[in-house]
């Protein structure tokens, strides 16, 4: 697969000009997102990743098969950054989701061993309330018995009434079937 790193970005005249559908992944602060987009892509390394929270702090774009540009957004809730640096991330991301027109989808990641929090259900109905599309992801699977992953993933899906795909950057659970939703878009 040919994969690349495009460029960083933090406000609209500097995103790329590419005019390829854009795959959006957003979640809290250490979900996984970068993780996510390296095992999606076979590549390690290519979104850096850190066991702290808060490692992304600007829009990172990446050009998947000159197909798709897939966006590893900063991380919201608790991260080891100032709060004044923080605060520009939500103005940051909200520009970008609501304002790139090449936008196809949102996968909205959350940590399937913690019940969603308050900002994962603030995040749903904003992407609801501008009809931006999204996909349920939950991520670190592997980290749970299958017993404690069903109910889990039945809590998930309770919270955002939705279907939720099951998906560990480890195992590579929920590649295929994510690659899937994204061939559709």
């Amino acid at each position: 697969m040919v994969v690349h790193f495009l460029k960083s970005a933090t406000q609209k005249g500097d995103y790329p000009k590419l005019k390829l559908p854009k795959i959006a992944f957003s979640g809290r602060s250490n979900v996984g997102k970068s993780s996510l987009i390296n095992n999606l892509v076979g590549r390690k390394g290519l979104a850096r990743t850190s066991s702290s929270p808060g490692r992304t702090q600007i829009i990172n774009f990446f050009n998947v098969e000159n197909r798709w540009i897939f966006v590893d957004l900063p991380g919201y809730g608790y991260a080891k950054a100032p709060k004044n640096v923080r605060g520009r991330w939500g103005h940051m991301v909200e520009e970008f989701l609501r304002e790139d027109e090449n936008l196809k989808l949102t996968v909205m990641m959350v940590d399937a061993r913690r019940e969603p929090t308050d900002l994962d259900r603030v995040m749903q109905e904003w992407l609801e309330q501008f009809s931006i599309p999204y996909q349920v992801v939950a991520t670190k699977v592997d980290k749970l018995s299958s017993n404690k992953l069903q109910k889990s993933l039945n809590q998930i899906e309770n919270v955002f009434n939705c279907r939720v795909l099951p998906y560990s950057a480890a195992t590579g659970t929920g590649k295929k079937e994510l690659w899937r939703i994204l061939e559709r878009i």
